[in-house]
């Protein structure tokens, strides 16, 4: 009994934890080079409005000022 637990333990469930971290998964995503297929970013439009320049511009000033 013994030596059945010793060879399940140290044999038998690393292979099995083994082969199991191999076996393909079915939410792999297919990237292509250079294109952004994500969620639309809501700041990005926000950020063009000059009103939200002054704003980041400013907050960057406050931190920046020692260097």
């Amino acid at each position: 009994m013994r030596f059945t637990a010793w060879v399940l333990g140290v044999i038998v469930v690393p292979i099995g934890v083994s082969l199991a971290g191999c076996s393909g998964s079915e939410h792999s995503a297919l990237h292509k080079p250079g294109i952004y297929t994500g969620v639309k970013d809501p700041l990005i439009a926000k950020q063009a409005s000059p009103a939200q320049q002054e704003k980041l511009v400013a907050r960057f000033n406050q931190v920046q000022t020692d260097r």
